[in-house]
């Protein structure tokens, strides 16, 4: 999706119109993909649009100018898609969140939602296993409105304390085949159409959550949620980062394989006595017994978060890019193919300033101060913009001819494509 500030041509204020493209199966009755932009209707009460959030599998989401969260494009046979999206097909309409207070950040993952009020709170809701235990809203099925803290959910969180490094297959260069990567991509997938058919006794709506107040430290106000397959990330309006949902392959963060997080849990994501190795040169060197160079993180705080299918990436404040989670693609930039399970430094990147990230299933981007674009992760469908094909599990500059004399400004990823919006050679628009 994309968004238009219009020319303004009738005279009065530029009016904000919203584009979409793609498979949004609700949004028009015919069902076809979306082939070339369209307009998107303006929602009805006169609402105008404000921001774009993307969305999950199956439905859109944005934000109106008055705080309203919009959703659309989902149908009654996208099963949880369509219970999350609040049942909105073509037409755009504001989803029933229990506050009246403007939200001002949203984000969606496969099957779950999470949005941020000005006051710093965050609901969450969807597939229940991605909701934290909370306060929760709702109707019950007389239909009379319903309030209720939810306690945590004391079930043993199934964790296994296993080595960063002691699954994935080691890479010797900065490339990585994707043969092994969709050998796994199957299994996973039989394994989850398995768990799938063994509960699809329960219906969609047992499946999926109310909007839920989630439970913080008294004083925490998030500025910015991200949303990934089946996890969250919230970071704090002081650069704290809190996660919880799914983290078996590390994308919480959190050091270990937890299959599930029940409650926001605090990320390590800087800490003054935290090193990391410079894999990357101990990688160019060739000798992969090697310790490697030590250095603390650069920064005092987080100040951008990502979440991609099954990892993660933060920014700190002085421009050092940390990935966890996932690595069987390169996706987490350390030059290997393992998964990480605490938050990592991408070492070959120190020295750039780095100011924008966004993750997709298998990749990661970000930009640089400089405006330039790095890639690395999973290129089965050329997502990661290098003219190829073959995956990257070190960070790639994005040299392409079309991007000559021009300033990378924003950067977004899908599943599988990314977006970039840049500026001129002088910065401007």
């Amino acid at each position: 999706m994309a968004m238009n500030n219009g020319d303004g041509t009738d005279g009065g204020a530029l009016q904000r119109v919203l584009y979409m493209w793609g498979y949004l199966p609700g949004a028009l009755p015919q069902r076809t993909p979306l082939l070339t932009p369209v307009a998107v209707r303006v929602p009805p009460c006169d609402y105008s649009w404000n921001d774009v959030c993307g969305g999950g599998c199956g439905f859109a989401i944005a934000i109106s100018e008055s705080g309203k969260l919009i959703t659309w494009g989902s149908t009654d046979d996208l099963g949880q898609s369509y219970v999350t999206s609040g049942k909105h097909g073509e037409t755009p309409e504001p989803f029933p969140l229990p506050t009246e207070t403007s939200i001002v950040k949203a984000a969606a993952g496969w099957a779950h939602c999470v949005a941020v009020t000005e006051h710093g709170e965050v609901y969450t809701w969807g597939w229940k296993e991605c909701i934290p235990s909370g306060k929760v809203f709702g109707e019950s099925s007389t239909g009379v409105s319903l309030e209720k803290d939810v306690p945590g959910r004391h079930t043993p969180l199934f964790t296994e304390q296993v080595s960063p490094r002691s699954q994935g297959s080691r890479s010797t260069g900065g490339t990585a085949s994707s043969n092994s990567g969709e050998e796994s991509t199957k299994r996973r997938r039989v394994s989850s159409a398995k768990q799938t058919a063994e509960s699809s006794s329960s219906s969609d709506d047992s499946l999926t959550a109310f909007p839920c107040l989630v439970t913080l430290n008294p004083g925490i106000r998030i500025a910015s949620v991200a949303a990934g397959g089946r996890h969250t990330l919230a970071l704090s309006d002081t650069g704290l980062v809190w996660a919880w949902g799914y983290g078996g392959e590390g994308q919480l963060g959190l050091g270990s394989r937890i299959r599930m997080v029940s409650t926001p849990h605090l990320v390590p994501c800087i800490d003054s006595s935290y090193y990391v190795k410079d894999r990357s040169a101990t990688l160019a060197r060739g000798n992969m017994g090697s310790e490697g160079q030590t250095f603390r993180i650069p920064g005092s705080y987080i100040k951008r978060i990502a979440c991609g299918g099954r990892h993660s990436a933060v920014i700190t404040d002085a421009g050092a890019l940390l990935t966890f989670g996932w690595g069987l693609y390169g996706q987490c930039g350390q030059g290997i193919t393992d998964d990480e399970l605490s938050p990592t430094c991408v070492s070959s990147l120190l020295g750039i300033h780095i100011e924008g990230i966004a993750a997709g299933l298998w990749h990661t981007v970000c930009t640089s101060a400089d405006g330039d674009v790095y890639a690395f992760g999973g290129n089965q469908f050329g997502q990661l913009g290098t003219g190829a094909d073959q995956a990257e599990t070190l960070p790639r500059l994005v040299d392409s001819p079309s991007l000559k004399n021009l300033h990378a400004k924003n950067i977004s990823c899908g599943a599988r494509h990314t977006a970039l919006v840049t500026a001129g050679p002088w910065g401007r628009d």
